[in-house]
């Protein structure tokens, strides 16, 4: 049958492997788990994929977020020492990165010689990771047979690092509620407290506003948290 692409498998394993990989996204407990489900699946999941590893940029900083096992690990190590690799250039340059065969030469010159003489990898392939307009990493996969990771690997790829853009932008948003939930209780300390001082010294609520601001600045204290003790302190009179 040759290289001809063929349809993403839709057996049951397959299938309840994706289905159990949505499950944990959607209970948003610990995402690093999904991480780890995620690249420990990708070898099942596309053909040719020996080993996989999921590299998050965090503070303007690469990080290996998981990796299936030392070898990749091993890989996204040489990458970031070496400043070069299908990761990397996916992250800050094209979508994806692919070369199948390590022996017939690559653009990761230096990391190709490395990956060869000390690990079994001979194909690599990077995925970019986005959310929102922001690059945020890459799912790296490596395979240890010239040729194994073909263009219908890349497609199975590009399918697993749109779910792991899903995971990502899911955890953003659950963080970006947890944010914004804390400032929400914030205020409402602060105000209650605005309320509280303004009734006490019958001042105005700018006033009351610049006496809490300026203890929080004195105390060294953020302004939520001296108004959370001005209102505990009312609260216990």
């Amino acid at each position: 049958m040759g290289d001809e692409l063929l349809p993403l498998p839709t057996d049951s394993a397959t299938a309840e492997m994706f289905h159990g990989l949505a499950a944990m996204v959607y209970a948003g407990d610990n995402y690093e788990l999904v991480y780890e489900a995620v690249v420990r699946a990708a070898p099942q999941l596309v053909h040719g994929c020996d080993h996989a590893s999921l590299m998050l940029r965090r503070d303007g900083r690469f990080e290996t977020s998981a990796a299936s096992d030392d070898v990749a690990d091993t890989i996204d190590r040489f990458e970031r020492e070496l400043g070069e690799g299908p990761c990397l250039d996916a992250i800050v340059d094209e979508a994806v990165y692919h070369d199948a065969d390590l022996t017939d030469g690559s653009p990761w010159p230096q990391l190709s010689a490395r990956v060869m003489a000390e690990t079994p990898v001979r194909g690599m392939a990077g995925f970019r990771l986005v959310v929102g307009a922001e690059k945020t990493g890459a799912l790296n996969l490596f395979s240890d047979q010239p040729g194994a990771l073909s263009q219908h690997s890349v497609d199975q790829g590009i399918v697993l690092a749109s779910f792991v853009t899903v995971a990502l932008l899911a955890a953003h948003e659950r963080q970006h509620a947890d944010t914004l939930r804390a400032g929400l209780q914030s205020n409402r300390e602060i105000g209650k407290a605005v309320g509280l001082m303004m009734a006490f010294h019958k001042i105005s609520d700018q006033d009351a506003f610049a006496m809490l601001r300026q203890a929080s600045q004195e105390l060294n204290l953020k302004l939520s948290e001296v108004a959370r003790q001005v209102v505990e302190h009312h609260n216990l009179d």
